[in-house]
């Protein structure tokens, strides 16, 4: 499937980040969706995000974005969901009690546990994926580091969903993968060219249009 890349703009998020990297994975062709009428043309999706959940969620809901999110995840249609875009994948978050979430996945949003452990998690940590095989870790080490930044991460209900895992105090799921949707807690886009790796890998197996690059293609 081929079109332009669509890249959810909620009014927050870390665009800048993303949108170059983005560039630098050889993307053809790439537009901000802000608005339902945005989604028109686009072939793959791209939710970054930073910050709270119920922020994010409102603003969703404020630029009527909700309806057509959920519509491309049901339809199946290609999705990288990072940090936020990963967590409002679910039904709701300790983070903001109430707030409904995408539901697109069973299971809740929760925080690391309080004690011994410096929240947020933040710096670079090792991933292992459930399925090695699967295209977006190819070219990978078995074990990746990746850089991640966060206080809360999700619980899926379905164990089969979960596309890697990682240890901070707890074992948690770092990304989860279903058909044409993947989402991680990690930052490809601050990951170096590991994290580039797997948001390239993730977009040219759903036919994304991208350009030769030297950076990604070394490893």
């Amino acid at each position: 499937m081929a079109g332009t890349i669509g890249v959810i703009d909620y009014g927050a998020g870390n665009l800048r980040n993303v949108l170059n990297a983005l560039e630098m994975i050889g993307a053809a062709e790439v537009k901000l969706v802000a608005g339902p009428d945005d989604f028109e043309g686009v072939g793959q999706l791209v939710f970054p995000g930073v910050g709270a959940f119920g922020d994010c969620v409102s603003q969703l809901d404020r630029r009527g974005l909700r309806e057509p999110l959920v519509g491309w995840l049901a339809a199946d249609r290609p999705y990288f969901g990072i940090c936020i875009g990963y967590q409002v994948l679910f039904e709701g978050s300790e983070e903001c009690p109430g707030i409904a979430g995408l539901g697109h996945f069973r299971g809740q949003v929760g925080r690391f546990p309080t004690g011994d452990l410096k929240v947020p998690h933040m710096g670079w940590n090792t991933v292992v994926p459930q399925d090695p095989s699967d295209a977006v870790w190819a070219g990978l080490p078995a074990r990746p580091h990746l850089y991640f930044v966060h206080s809360y991460f999700p619980r899926p209900d379905q164990a089969e969903i979960i596309a890697a895992t990682t240890h901070y105090g707890v074992e948690f799921a770092s990304a989860v993968r279903q058909g044409a949707i993947f989402a991680s807690q990690f930052h490809p886009e601050r990951s170096q060219s590991a994290g580039l790796r797997v948001l390239r890998n993730f977009l040219a197996d759903a036919g994304a249009q991208l350009g030769p690059v030297g950076l990604v293609a070394k490893g």
